[in-house]
């Protein structure tokens, strides 16, 4: 009989700093050559539960145990992080925050050195695992200066170097734009049948994962595991929705349709999705039923671009060249695209913090290339992708209150102003609580709090939903499309296909640095060759109206919009969670403990 290579025994978990435990009663056996995806909610204990794996818990965040956790037959408690770290590679969401060499080669190398490990059998290793990741072309590089997927490939090939048994992703996909992560999810597929290494992925992009086979979904809700099954089933429960997460779109379409998911199907993958006559007549038939029509343009005018081009210093081709367009007021639209089209260097030019080479930027008709930053600022809003880079601030509060505390305005106004944008941001309970306590997705959160309670004209948020579970996405966009409601123009730079479909009747591409499209999102999700030169994906929802027949596949994206059921809006009782005391998993969203996700390095070989 196999034994498991990670096993927990009635195991639970309480941090030091917390009024209640974070794990209850784990039991969870994963064997050699598996491929395990853990999701649920923030806050469900997903993460923490990989630490104990890891063994960050209990040596860099300790607390109180129960029951048993088990590496290679032997108790995680008596391994130190060292020793862990030979078995278990752990890959963080947030890459810039793992590497210590100042070339790509020399982090990969890292743990060997440590090791003593003779330069000719140190240099094999390190070739041979960025060859495996894809990586072994840019070795002399600054892992700064990567795209998004080539620093991932990196830290992949840092863990890989060690010969580990698993490899730990946390959200790997969070930021990569959609092809991007399709190739990462393929390349965690090959590797893992090139070397019979076990893999673990916490995820909340579902559909994203399930672009390659994987053996079990173990679903966890406040603190336990409430499900461990194959995808396929996983899938005809309905278990996801109910716990808050998004489930494949094409599976809650067929719901729609009507069409019943029945066992011994193969579900988790559009691509070999089998479908009745009987079924796509009900997904046709749905369809048909008035579908919504296209949004109707409107008016630009309050933000013009007109043919601007932008070069950084030293580089050897423009970042923007030659890009026009207009937004309206009160409009909402995404601009797409791969890491490095521009998507990034546009916002900065919009708010000031680069000036064009050439070309002009209005607003409401006011030239602003000669305006001040601090001045744009009163009417543009922008929240950064990397939200370390916009934190000034020791402490929740001040940081949120930062912006405003230079206006003079009254104290009573700036609380009040602040609190109303950490509850819509889900942070109220931590409004006292220090910054670097916080996640990388709590942290996303405090900068678009900061920026919300500036009241703009215009938000630009660079990747808002990255590390966000769907109660949160929901929360914030369902807050955002309020403001646009009353006026307020908003811009998402995103990789989130949905969040574009959902959220943004148009949408804006690019691909190295020159806008490829102005178009309807739906009707850009359904252009294979846009899609393909943007680096995107076509939505699922295409392929099942090519696979059912149906010729209008934006139509049916738009039916599938519409019927999505009513958010809640600003205040529900999802975007402040329960406050039952300091740490309880249903009180905190995304809880973990200080100095994860990014401060302690995980990586094999580097604990």
């Amino acid at each position: 009989m196999r034994e498991p290579i990670i096993l927990f025994e009635n195991f639970g978990f309480q941090y030091r700093a917390q009024a209640e435990p974070t794990l209850y009663d784990i039991d969870l056996a994963i064997y050699p050559g598996e491929k395990v995806l853990i999701a649920g909610q923030s806050g469900s204990g997903k993460s923490t539960l990989a630490h104990c794996v890891n063994g960050l818990i209990p040596f860099s965040n300790p607390g109180t145990a129960t029951g048993r956790v088990l590496v290679n037959g032997i108790e995680t408690k008596e391994q130190s992080v060292f020793e862990l770290s030979r078995t278990i590679g752990t890959v963080l969401q947030d890459t810039d925050g793992q590497f210590v060499g100042l070339t790509a080669g020399e982090d990969i190398a890292f743990s060997l050195e440590n090791n003593n490990v003779a330069q000719a059998e140190m240099l094999a290793r390190v070739k041979g695992a960025a060859d495996l990741t894809g990586i072994g072309d840019a070795l002399e590089a600054s892992p700064f200066e990567l795209s998004g997927g080539q620093k991932q490939r990196v830290s992949m090939a840092g863990v890989i170097v060690e010969n580990v048994k698993v490899l730990l992703f946390d959200e790997p996909l969070a930021n990569l734009d959609p092809a991007t992560g399709k190739q990462a999810i393929a390349l965690i597929d090959r590797i893992m049948r090139e070397t019979g290494t076990t893999v673990i992925i916490i995820e909340h992009r579902i559909e994203d994962v399930l672009y390659r086979d994987i053996d079990r979904i173990v679903l966890m809700h406040e603190g336990r595991i409430i499900a461990d099954s194959p995808p396929d089933d996983m899938l005809r429960s309905g278990l996801l929705r109910e716990t808050g997460l998004r489930e494949p779109l094409y599976i809650t379409a067929l719901k729609y349709a009507g069409v019943p998911l029945a066992e011994g199907h193969k579900y988790s993958d559009i691509s070999s999705l089998e479908l009745s006559e009987t079924d796509m007549e009900a997904v046709r038939l749905w369809h048909a039923r008035e579908s919504p029509p296209p949004a109707a343009a409107r008016e630009g005018g309050f933000l013009s671009v007109d043919n601007i081009s932008f070069t950084y210093l030293d580089a050897p081709r423009p970042a923007l060249e030659g890009v026009t367009f207009s937004i309206a007021r009160g409009e909402i639209a995404a601009i797409v695209g791969a890491n490095g089209a521009g998507k990034s260097t546009l916002a900065k030019l919009v708010c000031g913090f680069e000036k064009p080479t050439s070309g002009s930027i209005s607003l409401d008709g006011e030239d602003l290339c000669e305006t001040s930053i601090a001045k744009r600022a009163e009417h543009i809003g922008y929240v950064m992708q990397n939200p370390n880079q916009m934190i000034c601030k020791p402490m929740i509060f001040d940081e949120v209150a930062f912006a405003l505390s230079g206006r003079g305005l009254p104290e009573a106004e700036i609380a009040d102003r602040v609190e109303s944008a950490l509850s819509i941001c889900g942070l109220r309970p931590f409004r006292d609580w220090p910054v670097s306590a916080l996640s990388y997705g709590q942290k996303k959160r405090v900068t678009i709090a900061s920026v919300l309670v500036m009241s703009p004209e215009i938000v630009i948020l660079d990747e808002p939903t990255a590390g966000q579970d769907y109660r949160h996405y929901t929360d914030i966009m369902e807050f955002l499309k309020t403001l646009n409601k009353q006026g307020v123009t908003v811009l998402l730079i995103t990789h989130d296909m949905h969040l574009m479909l959902e959220y943004a009747p148009r949408t804006l591409a690019f691909s190295a640095g020159k806008m490829l499209a102005d178009i309807p999102s739906a009707d850009l999700l359904c252009d294979i060759g846009l899609t393909q030169a943007a680096s995107l994906k076509e939505t699922s929802l295409f392929h099942l109206a090519a696979l059912c027949g149906i010729e209008d596949a934006p139509g049916l994206i738009r039916r599938f919009i519409g019927s999505e059921p009513d958010k809640k809006g600003p205040g529900n009782t999802g975007s402040e969670p329960d406050k039952k005391g300091p740490g309880n998993t249903g009180s905190e969203p995304d809880k973990k403990e200080p100095g994860n996700t990014g401060s302690e390095p995980g990586k094999g070989g580097r604990g």
